[in-house]
């Protein structure tokens, strides 16, 4: 369960100096009042969303629209637009880097503050799914393999939305862990690490946070599909923890009237077409339902309504915002506070301008950064700071080089770089009935997300039109992802033309999204501009699962020789005092909708790599992935940084971490592979429709324990530009105190870790992990300060699952409490009996 603040003296106070959440006032009369104004068709209405994004507005209980909004990292508002730019934050695995709530906390508070200003009332976020697997698609968008730092993290997260007014979705409820047949999948999962682990985060927010909403998955578990799990939303959810918000479906998740109202669904999202509405007033209308069921579920819409300020009347649960904050500079200092320095020999970071004059950066992510994961966590950033740009900004002129190297991929991507487009609407006779611009070449109009004027009855074809400016000579290639037929021009140039058909692919978005195919290739030079169209004619939609237009005008740039491309790089690097190379992976490696089959680099990456350091012994390695991949030549660099996807100041951050203005923050949230061989936990794939969690308890850390095995990097692990001694360590059934002395040349943040382990683990009756987290805060100190804190340990860590009565036990003993800097790094140990 979560744990009170640490308590800190001496050095800088860097703890949450924030109120507690508390829960949100007791609307009851004001819910019971509207709830008793409304007809049965009323409030079966009510549960089913309208569109994409919104459920009905009732004006006769002064009920206005409850407004969703994507996604974790920054709040994307109803439209596929870059109009209206949003704040793109670091992927969520690097906030849990941070090993920091409070700053969760601030960065909850500014996506409030985003969905304020776009007229959102509730945020589809935080996901608090566990890194099971490293091939997990969406490793990136979830906190960490921890329970317990999963849970103060979205803690902090929760607290910080809800303290700027506006409603979460903790999600995916629950096991929503991989995506490969993620809507139909049963993972079948042993009651103990039910709790101790997939369900312990979910149970910490409730508690701590007292979330809002909770998002229910699309997957099974133990047999039952989660929005029909009356078990885990009715009797765990709302009955042993109190949780009193609402459930919302993931989208398309809810598929039986009945089922899912009796499981504890409140609303079925997204609309036109639900489960709920029409089919659940006639269902209580054949008696299959009682009224009394539905009226549970719009009690719970009705609350969520009255918290946000969406119920005419009644005061909200927020009723003076917190004070402004700064996107960028907050978006900067999470991406500095995210990095996980892992190897630094030599001192090669953070580079000394008296002995490195010139520095060469050398990777195609350097100039095109990846800044976010793919799927609902996608948003159109006002401006993004790349390494190239964050670099030229901090060095002097001249100092810096710049060379590809290696392309982390050789498809087609969606139209950026270069391209300014908009989107002209034609209907039947092809007359113009709307235009829309376009933040790159992917056109993603789902549900009533259309240009003004525009609607799914008259809309027939889609022209993305526009300009290409090369910023480079030689041979492009072009090409489309989607269905239907299209006519793809490049100057006086007719590509191709031709109609695609629908494949086999097993997700439903894939299915009509499609494939990227390249279609053509055209000469360009740089610099000189070329008119470009694509006209897409919308294929039959009637089998789509909502009403959608999914398509993309696709590029690739000149493709060089990858040998010659490495050769230019090493010569760049010999030449400069320090080579940085940027690696990364691609949108078609890791995003939603899909799990990994390996951990490795894309391209030539890895020979990128290996002939740079080679060439230049201080070599630093920045790794810009959402989630672990191999490192082959780790032992080959001089220095690798761990970047995440580092959100839209990522380069300016890089900046001032490579050049020492700022201390690299972060520790390892998931452990670090060698190799996928290495990995304990692979399996994603069902077998006959079934995943089993056949490693029970043992994820993450306590399976690499268990093993005996050595990863690349443990949990915890991170390194900054000073030194730290653990001074002293002081244990008690409740706290743990330790001091600390910064013994470095420079002030520095240390994350101090409170590990416990059974004094014989050989010999436990509970089969518990050999060690696992209890407990951490971050301090800060001057060079030669000490500092003392207190950090809080929390009676579930002394506590298991017992399948046998159903309930959580306290397990006595003897324990040792280990102060650490590391998983692997254990400073000072205490033993505690309790």
């Amino acid at each position: 369960m979560g744990a009170p603040t640490p308590r800190q003296r001496g050095g800088t106070a860097v703890a949450d100096d924030t109120p507690a959440p508390v829960p949100a006032p007791d609307h009851t009369d004001a819910v019971e009042t509207a709830l008793g104004k409304l007809d049965l068709d009323a409030k079966a209405r009510l549960l089913a969303g309208q569109d994409m994004w919104s459920l009905p507005a009732l004006p006769e209980i002064g009920l206005k629209s409850l407004v969703m909004s994507d996604g974790p990292i920054g709040v994307r508002g109803v439209r596929w637009t870059a109009d209206d730019p949003s704040v793109a934050l670091p992927s969520p695995t690097a906030l849990a880097a941070t090993w920091d709530p409070a700053l969760a906390r601030r960065a909850g508070r500014l996506l409030a503050q985003e969905a304020r200003r776009k007229g959102v009332h509730v945020l589809l976020a935080p996901t608090v799914n566990l890194h099971r697997s490293p091939l997990g698609g969406r490793h990136f968008e979830c906190y960490s393999e921890d329970p317990y730092l999963t849970g103060e993290i979205g803690t902090g997260y929760v607290a910080g939305v809800q303290d700027g007014g506006v409603g979460t979705t903790v999600k995916h409820f629950v096991a929503n862990d991989a995506e490969t047949d993620r809507f139909t999948v049963d993972n079948v999962i042993a009651p103990r690490p039910l709790r101790e682990l997939y369900l312990a985060p979910f149970e910490a927010i409730v508690e701590n946070a007292h979330p809002w909403g909770i998002m229910a998955a699309y997957n099974q578990v133990n047999g039952a599909t989660m929005t029909e799990h009356s078990h885990l939303q009715n009797e765990v959810l709302r009955g042993e923890w109190g949780f009193d918000g609402c459930i919302v479906s993931d989208w398309m998740a809810a598929r039986s009237t009945v089922g899912d109202i009796l499981g504890g669904l409140d609303v079925a999202m997204p609309g036109p077409r639900t489960v709920y509405g029409d089919a659940l007033a006639a269902a209580v209308r054949s008696g299959e339902v009682e009224e009394s069921v539905v009226d549970g579920a719009v009690r719970s819409v009705l609350r969520l309504a009255a918290r946000v300020g969406a119920l005419d009347g009644v005061e909200p649960a927020v009723t003076e915002p917190p004070a402004a904050i700064d996107g960028q500079a907050l978006a900067r200092e999470i991406a500095r506070r995210a990095f996980v320095l892992v190897r630094n020999e030599g001192g090669a970071l953070p580079v000394d301008p008296a002995r490195v004059r010139t520095v060469a950066l050398i990777g195609a992510a350097a100039r095109d950064a990846r800044v976010l994961g793919g799927g609902s966590a996608t948003v159109f950033p006002e401006r993004v700071v790349s390494p190239l740009d964050g670099l030229t900004a901090a060095l002097p002129p001249g100092s810096l080089t710049y060379a590809v190297g290696a392309d982390p991929s050789d498809e087609l991507t969606p139209a950026d770089q270069g391209f300014s487009l908009r989107a002209v609407c034609r209907d039947a006779s092809g007359a113009v009935i709307g235009e829309g611009s376009l933040p790159g070449g992917q056109v993603q109009w789902i549900g009533d997300d259309l240009p003004e004027g525009v609607s799914h009855e008259t809309l027939r074809s889609v022209e993305v039109i526009g300009t290409f400016t090369p910023r480079e000579s030689g041979e492009h290639a072009f090409g489309t992802r989607g269905l239907g037929g299209f006519a793809l021009h490049v100057g006086e140039e007719l590509l191709w033309e031709g109609v695609q058909e629908r494949g086999g692919e097993a997700d439903p978005f894939e299915a009509f999204f499609g494939a990227p195919v390249e279609r053509g290739r055209v000469t360009l030079t740089e610099g000189e501009t070329v008119e470009v169209s694509l006209r897409h004619t919308l294929g039959d939609a009637a089998a789509a699962p909502l009403p959608a237009v999914m398509f993309s005008f696709l590029h690739r740039g000149p493709r060089r020789d990858p040998d010659a491309l490495i050769d230019e790089a090493v010569a760049a690097a010999r030449a400069a005092d320090t080579a940085v190379v940027v690696v990364a992976t691609t949108e078609r490696v890791e995003s939603e909708g899909f799990d990994r089959t390996d951990l490795r680099l894309p391209g030539r990456q890895d020979d990128l790599v290996r002939a740079v350091a080679a060439a230049q012994p201080n070599t630093v390695v920045v790794v810009n992935a959402g989630s672990p991949v191999e490192l082959p030549w780790r032992d080959d660099v001089a220095a690798i940084l761990l970047t995440w996807f580092p959100g839209q100041e990522g380069g300016a951050a890089l900046a001032d971490v490579l050049l020492g203005t700022e201390e690299p923050g972060g520790r390892l949230p998931t452990t670090w592979p060698a190799a996928l061989a290495d990995a304990p936990v692979t399996d994603v794939t069902p077998a006959d429709g079934q995943l089993f969690y056949t490693e029970g308890v043992f994820i993450g850390y306590r399976a690499w324990d268990r093993t005996g095995r050595v990863p690349a990097y443990p949990f915890g692990h991170g390194l900054g530009y000073t030194t730290w001694d653990y001074e002293s360590l002081e244990a008690t059934p409740a706290t743990a105190t330790v001091r600390v002395r910064n013994t470095g040349t420079r002030p520095g943040r240390e994350t101090v870790q409170i590990y416990l382990a059974p004094e014989a683990p050989e010999t436990d009756a509970a089969e518990r992990p050999q060690r696992w987290l209890a407990g951490f805060a971050t301090v800060e100190a001057a060079p030669g300060e000490s500092v003392d804190v207190e950090i809080p340990l929390p009676r579930r860590a002394f506590e298991i699952w017992d399948e046998q009565s159903g309930s959580w036990t306290f397990v006595p003993g003897p324990y040792q409490v280990r102060a650490c800097h590391s998983l692997h790094d254990a400073r000072l140990t205490a033993t505690l009996e309790v």
